[in-house]
């Protein structure tokens, strides 16, 4: 789809007028350069008219930003306002509210004109009440439905930009985009525009509505408090076009998780700034990557900005399932001016943490506990001689209910890797434990691009706590299967932090890799449509975003063209001004055009007739299901996953998928079979897409094979070493008594009893060959090895049966 139409066709019509006019720049570039030769003049007319686009767009975006804030404030008000109305006509001596604007005599704004609180009946109905609060929430609906809009907006506008300055560059040769952008756009940064205060406020608002202006009240830490917690986590990857809608599909049934509620929201308490320590041979990054028994990841956490005093020390530690345990992650807090003397071994924690108890902040069991956490996280510093390698940062936005962990989401947004190590000779953390010459200022334009992974996706975990065979919501379910995420098992920062900044020191890379750069952005499934509320439909009243119905169209997806080549091809209706363009009489022209809008009706006539007379398994295009589609020979899907299952069901589809694509076409060979009957990527639905993605590691890695080694394979191993060892014995009987019963002149029976302990002795030789062999590489948690014996217990009965058919042989002989 050109972007012409794009943006005419997902633009808000009430705000039509302050879009970019991406066409009649296009007309107008056009036009002075087919026209005339492009000169000084054009060039400065050309770069006024995106100049006043730009200002346009900036200044509507700036306004219509401080109108959402004005009016969600104004609708916190009103409902305080209601809440207290409820509350005083409860009581039989109503008591005057010390808040001055819950006494300001102004109409509702949601409801019918009840006058001022002092005039309102103190009898009125809960009826009426119910009523205000439904135009509340109709309000609210509007509001997500501005907010959404208002993101849409700024990213089509921005793209318009782009596209016009690739235009321009690309017809007049004059490089305009680079100095546009550095002197005006980033000027006018209306792309840079952060949501986040604004989706708090919109949710603390939706929560207060839904609720009744009675949120629920509990621990906003919602575990925070405690030293340690286990949790169900999955991991997604969320394309930055989908962050504001999946912020707003999920404060429809959660709240933003705001710590201290008085407070005004500043973009740093979304700040989370993590350093990762590891030793020069990467042994905690392997262990993690391998997911060995007992692995460990050590960091060092703070909330905020650089300048806070208190610093969290957290091990978080890897169990198998076998063993009964779930993975953990434990933490304590030490002063900032502390962490240099604690990791040098000079300062223990006892005393520090001892103090909480008399504090009364913890108790004596959990202080116990940290002070042995310490104990270990320092010895384990020591002894394995850790520093810090790797620091991440990221914005994030969490939602939950206060108090209530068992439906926890966290969005994180604006992932930055860098690098803290010293070990290639460059000077970053020197004897600190972090690098001082950066903060929480992202993109930390000041540190090279080689010291820095920019992850050009948000990171969702949804973390449940459900009882054993419970169901996690269905909200969360649609979720997680819609459109809006990339289910990625396993994700972890501080791996793909270690893969990609310390290229020359890691040889085993995750698999998730050499997806980076295949774009997950899918088709829109129509699942979480933001409609606005109208009088007709009072379902939306209490919802803004809902799946669509099992009747509703799903519009095509259709990606707009990304470098603009296509744009220059001309509509396939015919242009009413071609006399002037090709220079012929304008009777052949006419003609021309008459003979032309004829081929294009009868096309459509004959598209249409066989749309309606096929049936849906004869019809393939981009709006038929996948599973209707005929499936070309060699082509294989990406492995399937259940987002909500937990990761280790994950482990033997991947491995079975790589040892599968050793023998598999090559991938322009499955592009050839795909672009042959017709598929394209995009146009197929999310559940079922064919994806190219080969699996194949970078240049001189290796993929890390999730492999589970649990104590009974060594077991198995064990059992089936006995068993040929106790068969071996068996043979060995048969062999001894043949020596001790057979007369020591009679040459056939010992040759005899020679068969059978040759067969004894290699049965022996053979399995303690095997055994060895299958323990060594159960060590190295290889997936690839002898654990299927298809030749061993064939060859042992075809050498019993030679010892057999030759002690039978002989002795018929000797008859």
């Amino acid at each position: 789809m050109k972007f012409g139409r794009k943006i005419t066709t997902n633009l808000y019509d009430e705000w039509r007028p302050f879009y970019i006019d991406y066409n009649l720049l296009k007309r107008e570039l056009k036009s002075r350069t087919t026209s005339n030769t492009w000169d000084d003049k054009d060039e400065r007319d050309f770069t006024a008219m995106l100049k006043k686009e730009l200002d346009k767009v900036h200044d509507f975006q700036k306004q219509k930003t401080a109108e959402l804030s004005r009016r969600i404030r104004d609708a916190e008000k009103d409902v305080q306002k209601l809440v207290a109305q409820e509350s005083s006509s409860s009581e039989p001596s109503p008591t005057q509210s010390s808040d001055p604007e819950s006494h300001q005599a102004r109409p509702s704004d949601y409801g019918p004109d009840e006058g001022s609180d002092d005039d309102m009946d103190d009898n009125q109905s809960d009826t009426s009440l119910e009523d205000i609060f439904h135009g509340l929430e109709e309000e609210v609906a509007t509001l997500v439905a501005d907010v959404h809009d208002l993101a849409l907006y700024t990213k089509l506008n921005i793209t318009g930009f782009l596209k016009i300055l690739k235009k321009h560059d690309k017809l007049t040769n004059l490089p305009l985009k680079p100095t546009f952008i550095q002197n005006y756009l980033e000027e006018r940064p209306f792309y840079k525009y952060n949501w986040d205060a604004l989706i708090v406020k919109l949710s603390k608002l939706y929560d207060l509505v839904r609720t009744r202006g009675h949120p629920v009240q509990g621990d906003s830490s919602a575990g925070g408090s405690q030293s340690a917690f286990v949790r169900q986590t999955t991991k997604y990857w969320v394309h930055p076009d989908n962050l504001v809608p999946l912020k707003l599909a999920i404060l429809r049934h959660l709240p933003v998780l705001v710590f201290n509620a008085d407070k005004e929201f500043e973009q740093k308490d979304a700040a989370i700034t993590s350093i990762y320590f590891d030793n020069e041979d990467l042994e905690l990054y392997l262990g993690r990557l391998e997911k060995t028994e007992g692995a460990e990841a050590i960091r060092l956490r703070w909330y905020g900005d650089i300048d806070v005093k208190t610093i969290f020390v957290e091990r978080k530690t890897h169990r198998e399932d076998w063993t009964g345990e779930k993975s953990v992650k434990a933490r304590f807090p030490i002063k900032e001016h502390l962490v240099n003397a604690f990791l040098r071994g000079e300062y223990t924690m006892d005393a520090e943490l001892q103090a909480l108890v008399d504090k009364g902040k913890k108790t004596q069991a959990e202080v116990d506990s940290m002070i042995q956490l310490a104990s270990e996280v320092q010895y384990r510093i020591l002894t394995k001689q850790l520093h810090p390698v790797m620091r991440t940062f990221y914005n994030r936005t969490a939602f939950q209910l206060p108090g209530d962990p068992r439906v926890r989401i966290s969005l994180d947004t604006e992932l930055t890797m860098v690098r803290e190590d010293n070990w290639d000779g460059q000077t970053r953390t020197g004897d600190n434990w972090r690098r001082t010459d950066i903060g929480i200022d992202h993109p930390f334009n000041q540190v090279p691009a080689e010291d820095k992974e920019l992850f050009k996706y948000g990171v969702l975990e949804v973390k449940l706590q459900t009882q054993f065979g419970q169901e996690p919501p269905k909200w969360v379910t649609d979720l997680v299967q819609s459109h809006l995420v990339e289910a990625v098992p396993k994700f972890s920062k501080f791996i793909h932090g270690c893969a990609t900044l310390l290229p020359n020191r890691v040889d085993l890379v995750p698999f998730w890799l050499p997806q980076m750069e295949t774009d997950i952005l899918k088709p829109n499934t129509g699942y979480l449509t933001v409609e606005r509320p109208t009088k007709n439909t009072p379902e939306m009243q209490s919802g803004i975003l809902s799946p669509l119905s099992p009747m509703s169209s799903v519009p095509s997806y259709i990606e707009p063209v990304s470098e603009g080549e296509d744009d220059e091809e001309m509509d396939l209706a015919p242009a009413r001004d071609e006399y002037r363009r090709t220079g012929l009489p304008h009777e052949d022209v006419a003609a021309a055009i008459a003979f032309r809008e004829k081929s294009l009706k009868e096309r459509e006539r004959t598209s249409q007739f066989n749309g309606s007379s096929s049936t849906p398994e004869e019809v393939c295009d981009e709006r038929t299901p996948l599973l209707k589609l005929p499936q070309p020979p060699g082509v294989e899907r990406t492995v399937s996953i259940d987002p909500l299952a937990p990761s280790s069901a994950f482990d033997e589809r991947l491995r079975e998928r790589l040892q599968a694509n050793k023998s598999a076409p090559p991938r322009a060979q499955d592009v050839e079979v795909r672009e042959a009957v017709g598929l394209d990527e995009e146009t197929l639905r999310e559940e079922d897409r064919l994806l190219v993605r080969d699996w194949s590691a970078p240049s001189g890695k290796r993929i890390a094979v999730p492999v589970r080694i649990e104590p009974k394979v060594y077991f198995a191993n064990e059992r089936t070493f006995l068993k040929w060892l106790s068969f071996a014995v068996l043979i060995g009987s048969i062999a001894t008594t043949l020596l001790n019963f057979v007369p020591a002149d009679d040459p056939r029976g010992l040759i005899s009893a020679a068969l059978f302990t040759l067969a004894a002795l290699l049965s022996i030789a053979y399995s303690a060959i095997i055994f060895v062999y299958r323990a060594l590489r159960l060590r190295a948690r290889s997936a690839e090895g002898l654990y299927y014996d298809k030749y061993g217990p064939t060859i042992l009965c075809f050498v019993l049966l030679a010892a057999l058919g030759t002690n039978i042989g002989l002795r018929m002989a000797d008859m």
